[in-house]
This record gives C-alpha cells, structure tokens and sequence, in this order.
C-alpha cells in the first residue's frame, strides 16, 4: 500500500504531462480524478419560457426578468474498484462539487458490485439510463441533470424521461442491470419526497403537499451495438397519494400518478473515426399526469466539434387553479394546448493554449412557446426566449 501510494505521488509531480491518479491497494485500485466548468451566461430580458434553468446556480429562480451571470463549479471524485474471483468486482463513487457562490453539494455518492459483462448493483445518488441525450453540453438543461425542480408551474415543460433517473436531493435509488451480448436491461428504482419535482411545490396553481415519499420505478430494455443503440423505458409512481393538494374542504387531492413512456435512438461512430465521425440521437417522450399530458420529441447532430438540435414539445393542460396560482409570471396558466419549439447548438474549441485537458464550449438556444386564445386557437404573438454560454472546462487529473 505504502510502495504504490509513493508511486502515485511521484506521479504526481512528474513533469512527463498529465498527473496519473490512478494506484493499486490490497483492496482494489483508487482513482482520483476532477474538472473545472464556469459559464458566462447572458440571456433575454423577456424571463423565463419553459420549465428549464440555463446554468447550474439554483439561486436564479423562474421568473427572473432576464440574466447577466457567471456561475459554475469544481469537481473532485475518488472511485474505488476491487475485481474477485470470476469477473466478480465492487466498488463506489464519490464527488463533491463546490460552485461559485461556494456552496457544498455532490454529483455521484455511490456503491456497486456485480459480476462483469452480466450483472450489477449500484445503491446511492447517481443518474440511471439516458433516454433523452442532448449530446454535446449546450445552454440549455431543462433542470436536467437532476430530478428536481423539473417542474415550474405556469411554464411550458418539456418532458424528457428524467422524473425518476436520479440524482434527487430527496432520497437515494437502487439500480439493477444485466446484460447478456448486445441486451442490455435496467430497473432504477427511486425513493424519494415527490415533491421535490415541482418548483416551489406548485401544480396547476394548487400547492402540494407530500403525505408519503413516492417510488419511482423505472425499466430500461435497450439494444447496443458497435455504432448504434436504441432504448425503450418507462418510469412511474407506484405509490397512491403520495403527494396532492387540499380541496375546499380540506381533504387531499392525489396528484402522484405519473407514468412516462420513452425512446431513443443513437448512432456514434466517433470511436472508430475520431477526426471525421459523428453522434446522432433521436428521441421521444410521453407523460400521463394527473390534469396533463406532455409530449417532447428531439434530435441532434454533432459533428467536428459542432452541435445542433431542435425539440418539440407539447403541454396539454386540462385544469388550472387561478385563483391560487403560484407562479404568477408564468405564460401557461389557462387549460390548452402549447406547442414548444428549440433550437440549440454549440461549437467546442479544443486544446486551448495547446493543453489537451483544456476546452471552451460555445452554446445558444432559441425557444418559443405558442400560446392559445381564450377560443382555443393560436395567438398571434407568441413568446420567444434566447440565450448564449461561454463555458470553460479544464480537466485538472
């Protein structure tokens, strides 16, 4: 332990390039790894479109009149990893986040074990199965990376599969997966406050309050080959009145049932032709909620570096409580129909000053919200909202 901890220092300190955290115990190799990612944001004055945060400083909250912003954070992670008897291995992850307003938080807090190319599973915080990949990082995260916040009442949502994929500062998940040549099957199973998905607790207007935590169960069956894969899932409550809201009389009113349904298709061959190769995704999302059906449809492209996407979503409200609404800002308050379209791209510059672990990410988004008339027909002036990133990330191990 001694001897290979010496080494990994004198490693450190080599002037050969880029440190080699990586060093073997007696119980299993440790790596030490971690990144720094800031953003200099601008953004419109009109406020706040759809239910997505354009950086990830969740101190700007919805509504906000327009954005003029620095924000990031620095990452540290430490995974350990002990390979037994017949391909048999375990082992966990850990990574601590500091942002630029210097709170703590953490990306992954978690432990597995399994059996290679067969089993697995993983117990913590961690993100599950991707079924909506935007591909390269761009401005836009529709309160993406986690399932919180998802949900900002009185804005367009675009729904992408990520109610119950993790990484809830609500409650912790258990993963199983197996595999079996190009089958690859996955459950995620998420406990956690059901309320944590909706910002500031609000649903159609009401404010909802949680009875009992809600468990998401979510499979996963997909296909994975050399270049492409293709995934189908589902993901869904099954916990009854885990959260609602109280009626004129007082008495809670279920809004827990929500059952998604998702496919996606990718195509990558930057593996076998790094210079030349492209990532392609296709995907689409559909979810039955209580007073709401949305749907979101997405593909992107990218290709030496440059990125571009587009999504379509639409929100089906059929109920609408005005006379407690909670996001009072919002564009979408009255039952109807609103169709949501974006257009996202970016270009990373690699290899800034000739350091290979040193990138700067040029990201913008446009989206636009159709919204009905009191007749039901489309109004003439629909919302629009714009943004731009400069995003520096430099990879420290």
């Amino acid at each position: 332990m001694k001897k290979s901890l010496v080494v990994c220092l004198l490693g450190m300190f080599s002037s050969s390039g880029m440190a080699d955290m990586t060093w073997t115990t007696e119980h299993g190799d440790l790596k030490v790894y971690g990144d720094v990612e800031f953003n200099l944001d601008a953004a419109s004055s009109a406020g706040q479109l759809t239910s997505f945060k354009t950086d990830d400083n969740k101190d700007w909250r919805v509504g906000d009149s327009e954005k003029w912003d620095i924000n990031g954070r620095i990452l540290l992670g430490l995974d350990g990893y002990r390979k037994g008897k017949n391909d048999q291995f375990a082992g966990f992850s850990v990574q601590p986040l500091v942002n630029v307003s210097g709170n703590l938080s953490a990306d992954d807090a978690a432990f597995f074990f399994g059996q290679e190319k067969n089993w697995k599973i993983k117990v913590g915080r961690f993100e599950a199965y991707d079924m909506f990949p935007l591909n390269q990082d761009t401005f836009i995260q529709y309160s993406g990376n986690t399932s919180n916040d998802l949900y900002s009442d009185g804005f367009g949502y675009i729904y992408m599969m990520k109610e119950g994929r993790g990484r809830s500062s609500g409650g912790g998940a258990v993963l199983l997966s197996k595999e079996a040549g190009p089958l690859y099957l996955e459950l995620n199973t998420l406990v956690k406050d059901g309320t944590t998905l909706f910002a500031d607790n609000g649903y159609h207007g009401n404010v909802l309050e949680n009875e009992k935590n809600a468990a998401y169960v979510r499979p996963v069956a997909a296909l994975r080959f050399d270049k492409a894969s293709i995934a189908l899932a589902m993901e869904t409550n099954i916990v009854s009145n885990a959260y609602g809201f109280r009626d004129a009389s007082g008495d809670i009113q279920d809004q827990s049932q929500r059952t998604g349904y998702g496919a996606t298709f990718t195509w990558n061959s930057l593996k076998e032709d790094p210079n030349d190769g492209m990532v392609f995704n296709i995907s689409t999302a559909y979810m039955n909620a209580k007073d709401e059906k949305d749907f979101s449809a997405g593909s992107n492209i990218l290709w030496r570096n440059f990125e571009l996407g587009y999504i379509f979503a639409n929100n089906d409200i059929q109920a609408f409580n005005m006379n407690n609404l909670v996001a009072k800002d919002g564009v979408a308050t009255v039952p109807g129909r609103y169709d949501i379209h974006t257009i996202h791209t970016s270009y990373r510059i690699t290899n800034v000053m000739d350091m290979d672990n040193f990138n700067i990410d040029l990201g913008a988004y446009w989206s636009m919200l159709n919204l009905p008339d009191n007749d039901g027909s489309r109004a003439n002036d629909d919302s629009d909202r714009y943004g731009a990133r400069v995003r520096f990330k430099y990879y420290f191990f």
